[in-house]
């Protein structure tokens, strides 16, 4: 406590005068894009394909004689093979030796000695203006290559787009979690940029990535001069090659990452040695400020940037640095750096041709491929790449059957390539069942614990499935599969979507959220009620904005889409309610007859929270009164995730709870009467489907029954209330032959309208129709 409280005491002074430097800061940057507005202007991109026959090396060197002596020779090796390659060796005013040491040591490479360190970034400068080829590999003095490193970097200049491309680095050490690989990804979260290098094994060919690290990529000459080479303001060291990286990408040009270019990267260079831990933080800190200083032009981004820079240095001030948040230190040093940071405004602001969000999102596989490559309009067979937030083997709940059934009838007309989301790696083995109608499986462990949102706006089941690491997964497997259809299940996965000029997003609302949870909401108590009623206006407001940015919506029934287009009419033409919600009917055997008995079924993944209050409902006020009539009836409770055995009520042995069972369709044809007794909701329910399809009579209330008829007695009986809902079952159970005719009533219905080979031949056609408009 008394440190913590002199670490504030002493940052108290900075703290009193942020509230003079930090709005500043912030008026300033916002003047200068007024002005800029006014009188600036864009500079077109001049875009040429570089010469790729050679290419020049260039080494900062401060102080690394040590370094070249053991790293140097292998970068000679590799660079032997053509004769206009070259080597140049940057000393930056070392004086331990460096460029002597060169001159005698290694001739046949070329050393441009500064008298004055001009740091990383000046030393580098100076040698893309010294280098005589188009192509400049830029390698930290710590840097071993491997012999064949050269010529995949060159291919990856594959057009007049590509500004830079980036090694695959190791760690010398193969122990060390590789926290380095030159697959970087770049993010704008909580006002400020965040970035990370990925190790992904499935990533083997070129590939975007948000910048090329300046120890390990090879830079198109003249682009890189035309941006400006690094920036001064971010001396001296760090973060230099992420400014230009997204600078490049704001320009329309392609940053790549090419896996077969490898390097070793020894990671004990001469920063490390001659600075504190702490003055290295501090740079950059300030050069993460910087950074949005000159890059970030949207307005509402910059006022974001301001205030959680300001609240995390006021924390930083509370509990201490961290890497992850501003500090009123580094903010008075990015202050001190004001005029130079106007300047880099001005010419990061003259040089974009797309603005922050179309950056961002450039890297990312998905839009990479929408925007720089060209999706064919009408390929002889689609890919399509399936995403499911939950296991869909085995089929323990509803969306389940509908997403397998979809899978298995959709991989005999297209690519299908899945991923899904479990909680535990056993899952997967399940999973094989689907390899012979897909192209590809993967699976995402979901993370545990609950999101934080105290305050959010955003409907807890959304944040629930927010992961990055599916995030990453999804667009690396539109890239390298070169999908042309995305098809997300759920609300919860529509957050992964985005605006796209070719490639087709859709999604199948397995239930209208905002619809499930109003109808929840009259079973609830006061304090419930409350909740409730902020959760339902947290999906209204989410799924309303959501929908619409996807190109075709699926849903369960009609009545669903008719309550989606009562508040979104622009959505018509874009929204079908027959196109998901059925089963493989080929599958279920009928037996319409023979059923004489008195057992009742009940079946449902006890997971989904309308089953768990529909079995309480069923048991409290509907069984007993079906057992005044009906002394012997029986009823079995089937489903994965079960209630305690002990918490039920078992009225003398009628009620058997049997829990998760292999094949419902056994206890399909053994059971007399299948109960459907589901209170809340929206969607169709996969059980009546499957109840109809294999012949045993049922009773449902209307709700439960919706999307599939809303005609009592016609394909199965309905009642919403207790004392009508035991009358039907009693009915069915005195009367075979007309519970009989139902049940083939019932099938003929699954058959023509529900049959899932049927749907997904539509489906698949709507895909075509949808990419075809969007790429003509």
């Amino acid at each position: 406590m008394a440190a913590a409280l002199l670490r504030f005491l002493t940052q108290l002074p900075l703290a009193v005068l942020s509230l003079i430097f930090v709005p500043c800061s912030w008026l300033a940057l916002w003047l200068t894009d007024l002005l800029w507005l006014a009188v600036g202007r864009r500079r077109p991109p001049q875009d040429s394909r570089p010469n790729t026959a050679s290419a020049s090396v260039v080494i900062p060197n401060w102080n690394g004689r040590d370094l070249l002596e053991k790293y140097l020779p292998s970068v000679l090796t590799a660079m032997s093979g053509h004769p206009a390659n070259e080597v140049i060796v940057v000393d930056n005013g070392s004086t331990d030796g460096s460029a002597e040491f060169v001159r005698q040591h290694f001739p046949q490479a070329r050393l441009l000695a500064l008298p004055r360190n001009l740091g990383f970034g000046g030393g580098s400068n100076a040698g893309f203006e010294a280098a005589s080829n188009d192509i400049v590999i830029l390698l930290n003095s710590d840097m071993r290559v491997a012999p064949d490193f050269l010529q995949p970097l060159l291919d990856g200049f594959t057009d007049e787009k590509v500004f830079a491309v980036s090694c695959q680095i190791f760690f010398s050490d193969a122990t060390r979690k590789r926290e380095e690989t030159g697959l970087t990804q770049g993010w704008w979260s909580r006002g400020g940029l965040r970035v990370r290098h990925y190790d992904d094994g499935q990533v083997d060919t070129l590939f975007p990535c948000f910048y090329g690290g300046g120890g390990s990529c090879a830079f198109d000459r003249r682009k890189f001069l035309s941006l400006g080479g690094f920036d001064h303001i971010l001396k001296p060291f760090y973060l230099e090659d992420t400014d230009l990286g997204f600078l490049a990408w704001k320009r329309g040009w392609k940053v790549l990452y090419q896996p077969a270019s490898r390097v070793w990267h020894e990671h004990r260079g001469t920063i490390g040695k001659t600075f504190s831990r702490s003055y290295i933080d501090g740079v950059i800190g300030k050069n993460f400020l910087l950074f949005s200083w000159k890059n970030i032009h949207s307005p509402a981004r910059l006022a974001a940037h301001f205030f959680y820079s300001w609240a995390g240095a006021l924390l930083s001030a509370a509990v201490g640095n961290s890497l992850e948040r501003a500090s009123f230190h580094g903010l008075f040093r990015a202050f001190l750096q004001l005029p130079g940071a106007l300047r880099s405004r001005w010419l990061a602001r003259s040089l974009a041709v797309v603005d922050d969000a179309e950056a961002f999102r450039r890297p990312m596989g998905a839009y990479f491929r929408d925007r720089f490559e060209t999706i064919e309009s009408h390929p002889e067979r689609l890919r399509v790449l399936f995403v499911s937030p939950y296991p869909i083997c085995p089929t323990t709940h509803g969306g389940a059957v509908f997403m397998n059934g979809t899978i298995r009838a959709l991989g005999q007309l297209s690519d299908v390539h899945v991923i899904a989301m479990i909680d535990d790696p056993k899952e997967m083995q399940a999973h094989a069942t689907l390899l012979d109608c897909t192209r590809s499986i993967e699976f995402q462990v979901r993370l545990e614990g609950q999101p934080k949102g105290i305050g959010a706006i955003t409907p807890f089941a959304i944040r629930e499935f927010r992961d990055p690491e599916l995030e990453w997964m999804i667009h690396r497997q539109i890239f390298n599969k070169k999908i042309h259809v995305v098809q997300l299940d759920y609300t919860q996965l529509g957050q992964y979507a985005g605006p796209c000029r070719q490639l087709v997003w859709t999604l199948f609302e397995h239930d209208v959220y905002f619809q499930s949870v109003a109808r929840i909401l009259k079973s609830l108590g006061p304090f419930g009620k409350v909740k409730g009623s902020m959760e339902y206006l947290r999906a209204l407001h989410y799924e309303l904005r959501l929908l619409p940015m996807f190109d075709e919506v699926q849903t369960c029934t009609e009545e669903n889409t008719r309550e989606i287009l009562s508040f979104l009419p622009e959505l018509k033409g874009r929204i079908h309610h027959n196109l998901r919600a059925g089963i493989e009917t080929s599958s279920y055997p009928f037996q319409p007859g023979g059923r004489a008995g008195k057992t009742m079924l009940f079946l449902g993944s006890f997971r989904h929270l309308p089953n768990r209050a529909a079995l309480d409902w069923f048991l409290a006020e509907v069984m007993p009164r079906v057992l005044e009539r009906e002394p012997n009836a029986l009823l079995k409770v089937i489903g994965s995730d079960p209630p305690a055995a002990h918490i039920i009520p078992s009225f003398n042995g009628a009620v058997e709870l049997v829990g998760f069972v292999d094949d419902v369709l056994q206890p399909m044809l053994e059971c007399d009467v299948f109960v459907c007794p589901i209170l809340s909701g929206s969607g169709v329910r996969v059980k009546l489907l499957e109840a109809f399809a294999c012949g045993i009579p049922s009773v449902s209330t209307y709700i439960g029954a919706e999307g599939l008829t809303s005609e009592d007695g016609k394909f199965c009986r309905l009642a919403d209330d207790a004392q009508t809902f035991a009358a039907r079952i009693v009915e069915v159970f005195q009367d075979p032959e007309e519970a009989r005719q139902m049940a083939l009533r019932a099938r003929d219905f699954v058959v023509e309208e529900r049959g899932m080979e049927r749907m997904t031949r539509r489906l698949e056609q709507v895909y075509r129709e949808t990419l075809a408009r969007k790429t003509q």
